[in-house]
């Protein structure tokens, strides 16, 4: 007995594929307009990168390297005015300690604006993702109806016929070229072959003297030696 099964795409896989690309859409907004405002924000401060700095010296700080190498030579600047002491480890009363403290808060400030870059970074990357996710759960749902036949197993094929069966349907029929089988004859029921016709009996003569000397005992002839 055979039966179809009609598979059908899901409506809520393409919905749920249509939010995931809005998301993403919404993050890369989001994490666009956050790195255009922290962007905007330190370039509105005209900081110049230090000319003895490892690296980008003289570039403007407005991006996440120019505000790391920034960053960095204001911490190496501060060391030097120290003596290599930090903040917490000056006294109170040093006079280098106003320097290093100011020294450390404006680190602090080009460290936080580096992290908002990097999250808005992330945040691009996510949205990115998630379109991708949702444009392939979208394409995957959105396919056609498929028809699975479930049959069972097809059914056996009939048995061979006994030899009886064969031989009473009729003589079997053979293709051109091929020699037909003959059948055996069937053997006689009993033997019908003539007898043989019985010996005749032959005369028994006796031996005369001459023949055997000193023998008087007749002797009978065997028949004929082969």
């Amino acid at each position: 007995m055979s039966s179809t099964v009609t598979v059908k795409p899901t409506g809520g896989v393409r919905a749920i594929g249509m939010l995931t690309i809005i998301a993403g859409i919404i993050m890369i907004l989001a994490g666009g307009v956050t790195w255009y405002a922290v962007h905007d924000q330190l370039a509105a401060e005209n900081i110049t990168v230090s000319d003895d700095a490892d690296f980008l010296p003289g570039d403007d700080v407005d991006g996440p390297f120019s505000a790391y190498a920034q960053a960095d030579i204001i911490n190496h600047h501060a060391l030097e005015s120290s003596g290599g002491k930090t903040y917490a480890e000056l006294e109170q009363d040093d006079p280098t300690r106003t320097t290093v403290m100011t020294a450390s808060f404006l680190r602090a400030s080009l460290f936080t604006s580096v992290v908002a870059f990097g999250v808005a970074a992330l945040v691009i990357g996510l949205g990115i993702m998630f379109i991708l996710l949702g444009v392939a759960l979208r394409r995957l749902a959105g396919g056609s109806e498929v028809s699975v036949d479930t049959s069972s197993a097809r059914e056996p094929a009939p048995a061979a016929t006994a030899p009886a069966a064969a031989h009473a349907a009729g003589p079997a029929t053979t293709s051109p070229g091929t020699p037909a089988a003959t059948a055996a004859p069937a053997a006689p029921a009993a033997s019908t072959a003539p007898a043989a016709p019985a010996a005749e009996p032959r005369p028994v003569t006796s031996p005369g003297p001459e023949d055997v000397p000193g023998d008087d005992t007749p002797t009978r002839d065997a028949g004929p030696r082969h």
